[in-house]
């Protein structure tokens, strides 16, 4: 009998079952199993894959994450986690896996997604340009004095009442609809915070969620330098992990304030555009995302 063969294997949807799967090809190629994160992706978004011929799991795997009011005629899509297990690499799997998100699901959409330097050749190739890029830092933040203007806003955690409005503010900045994603940071982080001005309103917030040994921070909105800094150090003293998180390069006060207390750069990741001139939304609210595999 002869053995399947990598050209008859379908692209399928993925699902929660998929899970482990998941897991497993992140960790192949060297990653970190990351289940808590896939979990997310996978509920709020749509994965897809290539079961592996040799039945181990899956051969190759994507994310796409929409964003709009429409999940039929989505704004803006976001493309993550795109995989190729090690021993299926370099045979055209990854380029059949993105045509087919691209070309044939999304077709007509604004996409963006991360790049790393490995993978951006092929997404040029697709038609993706560069919008921006993204430095991840990672450490253990140090506390320090109380910045000038640190009183301009209060931290604090946030409450079912401040759903509604951290939904408005997010869609301001972030530029499309993400209800379905944020709607489920209460369940996913283990901290999410407000900042209010005097007045009451509310000018910013961030979530903290666990990813293997580390603690993320993300999403990051706020109207200013200083309010990120004032919920960075809010979600900072709440756990004894390594923080994570990845800041637009062009918020250079508070990548310079973050490595000043003790993060340090561990990679850059190219934001990249299709059918979009650049990203939407307000870029000078937007620091962080909940995670680049969503945009």
């Amino acid at each position: 009998m002869t053995p399947p063969q990598l050209s008859d294997s379908p692209i399928r949807a993925l699902t929660l079952d998929d899970l482990r799967h998941c897991a497993d090809l992140s960790e192949d190629r060297g990653w970190p199993r990351e289940d808590h994160k896939w979990g997310l992706l996978l509920a709020a978004g749509d994965g897809y894959g290539v079961d592996a011929p040799d039945g181990r799991g899956l051969a190759a795997a994507c994310v796409v994450t929409r964003y709009g009011h429409s999940y039929e005629h989505p704004e803006l899509a976001a493309i993550g986690m795109v995989l190729i297990a090690e021993r299926y690499s370099r045979q055209g799997l990854g380029r059949r896996l993105m045509a087919y998100v691209c070309d044939d699901l999304l077709k007509g959409v604004p996409l963006t997604l991360n790049a790393t330097p490995f993978g951006r050749p092929l997404y040029e190739e697709l038609g993706f340009d560069t919008a921006g890029r993204g430095e991840m830092l990672r450490g253990t933040f140090r506390p320090g004095p109380a910045a000038p203007g640190s009183d301009a806003a209060s931290v604090r955690p946030a409450t079912a009442e401040d759903l509604m409005r951290i939904l408005r503010l997010d869609t301001e900045a972030f530029g499309a609809d993400r209800t379905h994603l944020i709607t489920r940071l209460p369940a996913f982080a283990d901290r999410l915070v407000v900042a209010e001005d005097h007045s009451g309103e509310l000018v910013g917030y961030a979530a903290l969620w666990p990813n293997m040994e580390t603690h993320v921070v993300g999403p990051l909105i706020a109207r200013d330098t200083t309010v990120a800094k004032l919920l960075i150090s809010a979600l900072a003293a709440t756990t004894g992990r390594p923080l994570r998180t990845d800041i637009d390069v062009r918020h250079e006060e508070l990548l310079d304030w973050l490595k000043e207390r003790g993060l340090g750069s561990v990679t850059f990741n190219t934001v990249m555009t299709r059918d979009l001139s650049g990203l939407p939304g307000d870029w000078t609210r937007r620091w962080a995302p909940l995670t680049v595999a969503a945009g």
